[in-house]
C-alpha cells in the first residue's frame, strides 16, 4: 500500500483455519512479532515534516538547483534500499515533488511555528490523491541522474490530522457494548491490518476489523460479546527503524483491565456489579466559586498503609476511605468540619510501575543518618507496592494495586466509586491528579500502548524525529487532534462515571491552551456544572515561550478561568528555589525561616545584615503579591517606594510577579508532593538552635500565609502534621519508608536515614548532621499543636468570603495592605479586608497580620484608627490552639496593632 492517504476498505471476514498464526499472536508471550525487518543498516532520522496531506518541509535542506529533484519513496514493509550515490531501490510508490513558495493556511502555519526554515515541497496538484498513510516513507534529494544525494525519514502527524482528524474526532472509540453485541473501534490510520483478539473460557479467537477510508478507524460489531469479555488488538504496522511489525496491544480507550494491564475488558460502567449501593444518590458538596476551594493533596497508599486502625485488607487501598472510624478518616472529617473542601488524589489511573500482583514492601532498619535505609528501599523499588504514579499506562482505568483484588476488573471500579462515595459523605469533593502530558514509555517498549498503534503520532517529536522527554518521560502531543480527543474523553469519563469534581494537571504548560479550554467545556457539559481545573503552568522544554502553540502556562491562561500554581509567594516564603542543592538549600533563607532577622550559620557567613534586610523587604512584597491573588492589576506601595500594578514587580528577574486576571486562576501553596516538605525545608534553613515549638510555629505561619491569600488554597497531606520525608527531595519511588504519613502524630518521618542517593547525594553533607540530631524529631504534642492550629486557620478562612473573593474587582476594592513602602517593618505583613456591602461577609472589617520575627512588633494601621476591633471568634474560643495570638493587642485610639513574635492573628469588627 502507498502512504499518506487512507488505507483501503477491508471487509471483515469470518476466521478460518488460516488464522492460526493470528490466534497464536493473541496468546504468545511476546507482544510483538517482526513480520518483515527493515533493510536499512541504521535507522534514519525523520527531518522531513509533513505540514498537511500534500506539503512537506525539510528544515535545513536547500532549494533544488538545476537538475536536482526531491522525491518521496514508499514501501509497505520497510524494503527500501538507500545508497548514497546510487538510485533508490525497492520503491512501490514514487512521487516527484514541486517546490512550494506560497503561504500556508493560517491553521497550518500556527501548527508548524517550531519547524525551522528549509525547502518546502508539495505533491503536484495533477496527482488526484496524496500519499497513503501506511508503510515506510522517505524524502530524498537526488541529482539530475537520479542518484541519491541525501535522504531522511518523515514525520506524519500533521498530515494524519489533516486527512483523518475531522472524521475521526467525533467517532466513538474503544469497546462500546450493548445487550447483544460489542463494537470495537480503534484509530490506526497507518496500520495495514487490525484484528481483535477475544478471550473466553481460556481460549482465544481473532476477528479482523474493517478500515474506514476517511477516518482511519478500524472497527467491527461482534455479536455475543458482552460485559466482562477480555480483548486485545493485533495491529500490523510499519515501525520506522524496525520494519513491518504485528503488535498485540491493549485498547488506549480501555475502561477496564485485567491484572497488570495484560488485557482490556469489555465493560458497561452502569453494570450492576460495578455500582455500589447508594451510588445514584451520592452528591458531592456544592461549590459556589473556584476560590472557595481548600484542597488537600493526598496519596492513596500513604493515607492508610501504616494505619493500624484500618482493617489489614484495606490498608493502602481505596476501601480505607470507607473505614469511617479509622484515625485517618476521623482526621479528614475534622479537617472538613473546619473548612477543608476537597481531597485531590495523586494519580489513581492505571500506573505502569506498580506491580498489581505480588508487590513486596521491604523491612527497613538503620541509624538516623545512615545509608542503609535508602539502599534497602532503592533495591526494592522496582518491585515494591509504592510509586507516586506519574507514569501512566492507561488513562481511564482505576489503578489495580489500590483495589483489594487486582485480578477482578470489577473490584477496582466498584471500590474506586466507594472511595468517592465515602469522601463525599464526609463533606469533601474528590479531585484527581492527571498526567496527560506524557506516557511511561514509547516506541516498541512493552509499556507503550499509543506508539505501538500509530508510531510517531501520539508523542511530540524533535527536529530529527526523536520523542521529546522534557517532562521526564515520553512527552505526548496534545496539539494533535487524536491525542487531545483521548485526553478530553478520558477526563469526561472520570467526571461522568466516577464522580470526580475537579482535576489537577501535571505539567499543564506542555499542553495547548485551546485543548485545555475544549476539555473545560466538555467536562462542564458532562457534569452539568463548572469542573475546576488547576495545573502546573511551568514554561520550559521544547514548547517554552509558545514555540509550538499557545500554551496552558502561567502567562498564557489569562481569562481562561483555568488556575495555575504560583511560585511567586511560595519561593519568597520558603526561600531559594526547589532546584537548590547542597549548601544552597541552607544558605537561601526565606520570609518565614529567618531571612534578615534570624540568620542560620551558613547565612551569617554568606551575606551582610544590610543586604539581607533589603532581600527580606523584597520577599515581603512577593508575599503580598500572593496575598493579593497574584493579580496583574492590583497595586500597593512597594519597598522601593514605587507604586504600581503587580505585573510590574519582577519575579526571577524577568517574569511578572502578578500574572493572573482573576483570583480563581491562581493556586497558593507552600508545600506539595514535589521537592522537600516544608518541615524539611525549615530543618535546613532555620538556625540550628531553633526550638521544636518554634519550628511548629514557623510551619503554622507559612500555612497561614497560604490560607489568607486570595485565590485557591492548596495543602499537601501532612503539612498540618509537620510531615517529613527524612529530607528526601523527590520521594516518587522511595517507598513507604520515606513517605510516612501519620495523622495520629505518633510516627514521624524525620531521622529515618539519608534519603535516596539518586536525587539527594549532593546534599548529603548538609543533611547528615541534621538527621543525626534526633532532638529535631517533633514530639507528638508539637504535631498535635500544629494540627489543631491549622484547623483554626481553616475555620478563619471559612468564616468569611473576604478571604476568598471571586473577582479581581472585589479584591482591588476590598483588600488593602498596611506596613508597606520603604519604612515598613519587613518581618510583618498586614492586610485589611473591607466587608461593608458584601452579603454574608460576617464582618465589616477583617485585619490580619503575620509576624515572622523572633520578637514582638507594633504596627500602625492609621486607616483603622478609632475602629473597635476584637480578636476573631476562633481566637477567642475556649478551644483556640494558639494562645500567643490572644496576646495580640489592638489599640483603637492610636491605630496600633501589637503582634507577638512568630504569630498569625486576625482581628475583626462585627
Amino acid at each position: 500500500m502507498s502512504l499518506l492517504a487512507p488505507p483501503r476498505l477491508q471487509a471483515a471476514v469470518a476466521p478460518t483455519a488460516s488464522d492460526t498464526v493470528a490466534v497464536q499472536s493473541c496468546t504468545q508471550a511476546d507482544a510483538a512479532t517482526v513480520l518483515h525487518r527493515e533493510l536499512l543498516a541504521a535507522p534514519l532520522d525523520a527531518r522531513g515534516i509533513w505540514l498537511d496531506a500534500r506539503t512537506v518541509r525539510w528544515p535545513g535542506a536547500p532549494t533544488p538547483t538545476a537538475g536536482e529533484r526531491y522525491v518521496v519513496y514508499g514501501n509497505p514493509t520497510g524494503s527500501l534500499r538507500l545508497t548514497t550515490g546510487g538510485p533508490v531501490g525497492g520503491a512501490t510508490d514514487t512521487v516527484h515533488l514541486e517546490p512550494y513558495v506560497g503561504p500556508l493556511a493560517t491553521a497550518t502555519a500556527a501548527q508548524v511555528r517550531h519547524v525551522g526554515a528549509g525547502v518546502t515541497l508539495r505533491i503536484p496538484s495533477s496527482r488526484r490523491r496524496p500519499f497513503r498513510a501506511t508503510g515506510q516513507l522517505v524524502l530524498a534529494r537526488e541529482d539530475a541522474m537520479g542518484r541519491l544525494v541525501e535522504v531522511t525519514g518523515t514525520q506524519r502527524a500533521l498530515a494524519l490530522d489533516a486527512l483523518h482528524g475531522p472524521l475521526a474526532q467525533p467517532r466513538t472509540l474503544g469497546a462500546a457494548t450493548t445487550a447483544t453485541a460489542t463494537t470495537f473501534a480503534l484509530w490506526a490510520p497507518t496500520a495495514q491490518q487490525v484484528s481483535v483478539c477475544l478471550y473466553t473460557a481460556n481460549k482465544a479467537r481473532v476477528l479482523p476489523l474493517t478500515a474506514n477510508a476517511g477516518s482511519g478507524v478500524w472497527q467491527a460489531p461482534v455479536a455475543g460479546v458482552r460485559h466482562g469479555v477480555e480483548y486485545t488488538y493485533l495491529v500490523d504496522v510499519y515501525v520506522p527503524g524496525v520494519g513491518m511489525v504485528r503488535n498485540r496491544v491493549t485498547d488506549p480507550y480501555s475502561l477496564a483491565l485485567t491484572a497488570n494491564s495484560a488485557r482490556s475488558v469489555v465493560v458497561n460502567l452502569q453494570h450492576p456489579t460495578l455500582v455500589p449501593d447508594g451510588w445514584g444518590q451520592r452528591r458531592a458538596p456544592p461549590l459556589t466559586n473556584a476560590t472557595d476551594q481548600v484542597i488537600y493533596e493526598l496519596h492513596v497508599r500513604d493515607f492508610s498503609v501504616q494505619d493500624s486502625t484500618v482493617p489489614a485488607a484495606h490498608r493502602g487501598r481505596y476501601l480505607a476511605f470507607t473505614d469511617t472510624a479509622s484515625v485517618g478518616m476521623q482526621h479528614l472529617r475534622s479537617l472538613a468540619n473546619a473548612g477543608l473542601t476537597d481531597v485531590h488524589l495523586l494519580p489513581v489511573f492505571d500506573i505502569a510501575t506498580i506491580p498489581e500482583l505480588g508487590c513486596r514492601t521491604p523491612e527497613i532498619r538503620g541509624s538516623p543518618d545512615g545509608e542503609t535505609q535508602q539502599t534497602t528501599a532503592m533495591d526494592a523499588a522496582a518491585g515494591d507496592c509504592f510509586n507516586w504514579g506519574y507514569d501512566p499506562l492507561h488513562y481511564t482505568v482505576p489503578e489495580g494495586s489500590y483495589a483489594t483484588n487486582a485480578s477482578d476488573f470489577a473490584a477496582r471500579i466498584r471500590e474506586f466509586r466507594r472511595m468517592v462515595q465515602a469522601l463525599n459523605g464526609s463533606g469533601l469533593r474528590v479531585g484527581m491528579d492527571v498526567v496527560y502530558n506524557h506516557t511511561s514509555a514509547s516506541g516498541q517498549h512493552a509499556s507503550s500502548v499509543l506508539d505501538r498503534i500509530v508510531p510517531g503520532y501520539y508523542h511530540r517529536l524533535d527536529a530529527t524525529g526523536r520523542v521529546e522527554t522534557s517532562t521526564c518521560c515520553a512527552n505526548t502531543a496534545t496539539e494533535h487532534r487524536m491525542m487531545a480527543k483521548l485526553m478530553i474523553e478520558s477526563a469526561v469519563t472520570w467526571v461522568r462515571h466516577y464522580g470526580i469534581s475537579s482535576f489537577r494537571f501535571d505539567l499543564m504548560g506542555h499542553q495547548p491552551r485551546a485543548a485545555m479550554e475544549a476539555l473545560q467545556r466538555a467536562v462542564n457539559a458532562a457534569a452539568g456544572r463548572v469542573v475546576p481545573l488547576i495545573g502546573e503552568g511551568w514554561n520550559f522544554g521544547e514548547v517554552a515561550d509558545g514555540r509550538r502553540f499557545v500554551q496552558a502556562s502561567q502567562l498564557s491562561l489569562n481569562g481562561s478561568g483555568i488556575a495555575t500554581f504560583s511560585d511567586r509567594a511560595r519561593d519568597a516564603i520558603r526561600g531559594g528555589s526547589p532546584m537548590d542543592d547542597g549548601a544552597d538549600q541552607v544558605r537561601h533563607q526565606g520570609f518565614v525561616n529567618g531571612l534578615g532577622y534570624a540568620p542560620n550559620e551558613a547565612r551569617a557567613i554568606a551575606s551582610t545584615p544590610g543586604a539581607d534586610r533589603a532581600a527580606l523587604a523584597t520577599a515581603a512584597d512577593l508575599v503580598r503579591v500572593g496575598l493579593a491573588g497574584s493579580l496583574r492589576s492590583f497595586a500597593f506601595l512597594r519597598a522601593d517606594g514605587s507604586t504600581g500594578p503587580l505585573s510590574e514587580i519582577r519575579y526571577g528577574g524577568s517574569q511578572p510577579a502578578g500574572y493572573v486576571t482573576s483570583p480563581g486562576e491562581v493556586v497558593n501553596y507552600v508545600e506539595n508532593h514535589d521537592n522537600l516538605t516544608l518541615f524539611d525545608i525549615n530543618i535546613l534553613k532555620l538556625p540550628a538552635n531553633t526550638s521544636g515549638e518554634d519550628r511548629a510555629r514557623v510551619q503554622h505561619l507559612a500555612s497561614a500565609l497560604a490560607l489568607f491569600s486570595q485565590g485557591i488554597a492548596y495543602v499537601h497531606a501532612g503539612q498540618e502534621l509537620l510531615r517529613s520525608k527524612s529530607l528526601d527531595r523527590n520521594s516518587f519511588d522511595s517507598g513507604d519508608w520515606f513517605n510516612v504519613y501519620d495523622p495520629s502524630g505518633l510516627t514521624h518521618g524525620f531521622s529515618r536515614g539519608l534519603p535516596p542517593r539518586r536525587d539527594n547525594a549532593a546534599s548529603w553533607p548538609v543533611m547528615q548532621p541534621r538527621l543525626a540530631n534526633t532532638g529535631l524529631v517533633p514530639t507528638p504534642s508539637q504535631v498535635q499543636w500544629t494540627r489543631e492550629a491549622f484547623k483554626d486557620l481553616l475555620r478563619i478562612r471559612a468564616s468569611t468570603p473576604l478571604f476568598r473573593l471571586p473577582s479581581a474587582d472585589a479584591v482591588m476594592r476590598r483588600l488593602r495592605f498596611a506596613n508597606v513602602g520603604a519604612s515598613q517593618e519587613p518581618t510583618v505583613v498586614v492586610g485589611h479586608l473591607d466587608g461593608r456591602g458584601l452579603a454574608n461577609a460576617g464582618f465589616a472589617d477583617v485585619l490580619y497580620a503575620v509576624n515572622v520575627d523572633v520578637i514582638d512588633h507594633e504596627i500602625p494601621v492609621p486607616f483603622l484608627q478609632g475602629q473597635p476591633l476584637q480578636l476573631h471568634p476562633v481566637h477567642r474560643a475556649s478551644g483556640a490552639t494558639d494562645t500567643r495570638a490572644r496576646a495580640s493587642v489592638w489599640t483603637p485610639s492610636t491605630g496600633l496593632l501589637r503582634v507577638p513574635a512568630r504569630t498569625a492573628v486576625v482581628w475583626v469588627r462585627e
